[in-house]
C-alpha cells in the first residue's frame, strides 16, 4: 500500500491526522491540505486499495477491508490514535474506523460526507445508480495524458479553479497504455465500495456509534458546482444537526464536493482549521 505523509514522523509531532480519500480518488486528494497543515501535525494519506499506486494490490475489497488496511498504516507509522478524516466515501471509513476501533480515533472529521441514511424503498434502484456514476469515469479515454488532463480541466467543477494541485491530482493516477489515457483505479474495487457503501449497515449508520469528537464539514455545492443538488442537502443537513447537537456542523460557502479540499480556494483552509482543532483540542 502506498502512503503519503507530510509533517515530521508521529512520535515526534503533536499529533496524527489519517485522511482516506473517495471512491474514484487518490492521496493527491489532500494535497492542499498537506501544504498548508501545521508543520507540527503528521499527515498520512493512503492511496486506498484499488487506487492510486495502491490499484493493483489484490482484493477482497470493500469497507471492512479499507478499515483494515488504516489500522494497519496507524500500527506502521507507530500511531495508538489519530484524528481520522475522510472525503466522500473516505468519511463512511473514518467513521466506521471511530465506530468500531475507538481507542484509535481522538478526534473524527467528515469532508461532505459520512451522514447516516437509512435503506431506501428501492436499494438496487438506488445502488445501480450510484455504481453507474462512481464507474463512469472508469470507462472515460482519451489518446493521450495530455487530454485527460485537458477533459478534467473542462469539468465544471475544477473550470474556475484550477490549480497546479488539482492538475497534479488529475496526473496522478491516469493510466496510459497503447496510446489510450484512463483513470488507473480498478474497476472491481470502486464497484464493491460503492455497493457496501450503500448497502452495508455496519458503513451506512457508523457515525451513530461514534464517541469521539465529530466536525462535518458540507460542501454548499454539488460534483458539477451546481447550486441544486449538493451531496448533503440543506434540509438533511439541518435534521441531521437537530438530533445530534454534540456534533460540529459547518456548512461551507463557495466550494463544491471537490473544491472543499483541493485548490486555493476557501475549501482546504476550512479544513484545516478543523484538523487543527481536533488535533490540538485533542
Amino acid at each position: 500500500m502506498n502512503v503519503a505523509r507530510s509533517g515530521p514522523p508521529p512520535e515526534e509531532s503533536d499529533g496524527v491526522v489519517l485522511a482516506a480519500h473517495g471512491v474514484t480518488a487518490s492521496l493527491m486528494t489532500f494535497r492542499s491540505i498537506a501544504r498548508e497543515l501545521s508543520p507540527r501535525i503528521t499527515l498520512l494519506v493512503p492511496d486506498l486499495r484499488g487506487r492510486g499506486l495502491s490499484a493493483k494490490l489484490p482484493g477482497p475489497y470493500g469497507i471492512a477491508t479499507h478499515v483494515s488496511d488504516l489500522l494497519t498504516v496507524l500500527d506502521h507509522a507507530g500511531a495508538s490514535s489519530a484524528v481520522l478524516a475522510g472525503h466522500s466515501m473516505g468519511a463512511y471509513i473514518a467513521a466506521r474506523i471511530a465506530a468500531e476501533h475507538p481507542s484509535r480515533a481522538s478526534g473524527v472529521v467528515l469532508l461532505d460526507a459520512g451522514l447516516p441514511f437509512p435503506l431506501p424503498d428501492d436499494p438496487g434502484r438506488m445502488l445501480d445508480g450510484a455504481v453507474t456514476n462512481a464507474v463512469m469515469r472508469l470507462a472515460i479515454t482519451f489518446p493521450s495524458a495530455d487530454e485527460y488532463v485537458e477533459g478534467w480541466r473542462a469539468h465544471p467543477a475544477f473550470s474556475e479553479s484550477w490549480d497546479d494541485d488539482i492538475e497534479a491530482y488529475a496526473r496522478y493516477d491516469l493510466s496510459e497504455d497503447n496510446g489510450v489515457a484512463r483513470c488507473g483505479a480498478a474497476g472491481d474495487a470502486v464497484r464493491t465500495d460503492s455497493r457496501e457503501m450503500l448497502l452495508d449497515a455496519a458503513t451506512r449508520n457508523a457515525l451513530e456509534r461514534v464517541r469521539a469528537p465529530i466536525h462535518l464539514l458540507r460542501a454548499a455545492r454539488g460534483l458539477f458546482d451546481d447550486d441544486d443538488s449538493p451531496l448533503i442537502p440543506e434540509n438533511e443537513l439541518h435534521k441531521f444537526a437537530l438530533t445530534h447537537p454534540e456534533v460540529r456542523v459547518e456548512a461551507v460557502p463557495d466550494v463544491n464536493h471537490y473544491t472543499l479540499v483541493m485548490g486555493s480556494g476557501p475549501g482546504p483552509q476550512r479544513v484545516v482549521a478543523a484538523l487543527e482543532r481536533a488535533v490540538f483540542a485533542g
